[in-house]
């Protein structure tokens, strides 16, 4: 299937991806909704999100560009430190900066 890049096209292609994941997160709340909240469950729910976000920064580390590193070290050197998210990602994002434009 193949949609042509005009106007058209992309408002389309647009409308698709809206309905797309509209349809994903509306439907992963009205099947939760029929599922009880046991401990075990909730310990699922918390456990994959950490297995997400492992899946999306350990290739970073090792394949990632110097700014990648860096902003990895920096963010979780933070977070160790002072524990707050928000400052360690702040730091993360500027250590990555200085890297690339330093380098």
């Amino acid at each position: 299937m193949t949609i042509e890049t005009n106007t058209v096209g992309v408002l389309a292609l647009i409308l698709i991806m809206t309905l797309v994941t509209l349809v994903t997160r509306f439907g992963g709340v009205f099947v939760m909704s029929f599922v009880k909240i046991s401990p075990r469950i909730e310990s699922f729910i918390n456990t994959m999100a950490s297995s997400v976000l492992i899946a999306i920064i350990v290739p970073m580390a090792f394949s990632g560009d110097a700014g990648a590193v860096a902003a990895l070290s920096v963010t979780a050197g933070t977070m160790l430190i002072i524990r707050k998210p928000l400052p360690s990602i702040a730091a993360g994002i500027l250590a990555a900066g200085l890297v690339r434009y330093l380098f």
